[in-house]
């Protein structure tokens, strides 16, 4: 069910958002050789705590039978890792790695989603450096069309077609998506599909736009822990995502820093 905000709940979605960006800039600064993922992950989710938030992603309910439920309050993908990497111990970041964070806090009967992609240190190859640069422009590209009037598929076409174009590969099996007092909502926000298609954007509502971008094939496969989403040929891959709300003019992005 698509849920158009009042200016009420924009305001108070927007406590959410901003938590959110503040996260990431933190993070930010904690990125190094040598730290664990899960060192980062306790200092997202002591920080979240802090502020008055929940990290929306601790216990995310599993959809597959007999796999536990999400135990970091942050995903964080290392080089082929794609999404939904969990925070370990053993996960020590070394120079080059590209590594992915996504992010949600809940604040205020809301939820603020985004994520970031990173090189550790200095890149270690050119197309790395390319690869990250193009999923965020990806979501720019996707952002031009996040507006009253436009379709869902519009967004969608121009994101596929950016990335596409810059010869890299773009994750299907997931999506972007609404957002509000639920982390997942509608609409489904695809990174490929055909201008003109899908639903009607209107002012109001909250989206997720998120590119997922792999440097080889788009092919995938999950790992043993129900979660880690993996490049199939090994490929590095990069994730780049903001919360926008859909106004009657430009959209605005809500978890921007």
């Amino acid at each position: 069910m698509v849920t158009i905000k009042s200016k009420k709940e924009i305001e108070q979605m927007k406590e959410a958002c901003k938590l959110t960006a503040q996260v990431h800039e933190v993070i930010k600064k904690e990125i190094k050789p040598g730290i664990s993922t899960y060192e980062l992950d306790q200092i997202a989710e002591k920080f979240i705590r802090d502020n008055g938030g929940i990290p929306s992603e601790k216990n995310f309910p599993s959809e597959i039978p007999g796999i536990p439920d999400f135990p970091g309050s942050i995903c964080a993908s290392i080089n082929d890792e794609v999404i939904h990497g969990i925070p370990s111990k053993k996960a020590i970041l070394k120079e080059g790695d590209v590594v992915s964070f996504d992010i949600t806090a809940y604040k205020n009967g809301f939820h603020g989603d985004a994520a970031r992609t990173y090189i550790v240190g200095n890149p270690k190859t050119l197309e790395d450096q390319k690869l990250v640069e193009v999923t965020k422009q990806a979501f720019f590209e996707g952002l031009k069309f996040a507006k009253k009037g436009y379709r869902v598929g519009d967004i969608s076409n121009a994101i596929y077609e950016y990335v596409t174009k810059n010869g890299f590969s773009i994750l299907r099996e997931f999506q972007g998506h609404g957002i509000g007092r639920e982390m997942h909502e509608d609409p489904g926000i695809p990174n490929y599909g055909k201008p003109g298609r899908g639903m009607r954007l209107e002012p109001g509502m909250t989206i997720c736009i998120e590119p997922m971008v792999i440097a080889g094939n788009r092919q995938i496969y999950q790992l043993d822990d129900g979660w880690t989403i993996v490049s199939e040929d090994g490929s590095n891959s990069a994730h780049y995502e903001n919360t926008i709300l859909i106004t009657e003019n430009e959209p605005e992005i809500l978890t921007k820093p």
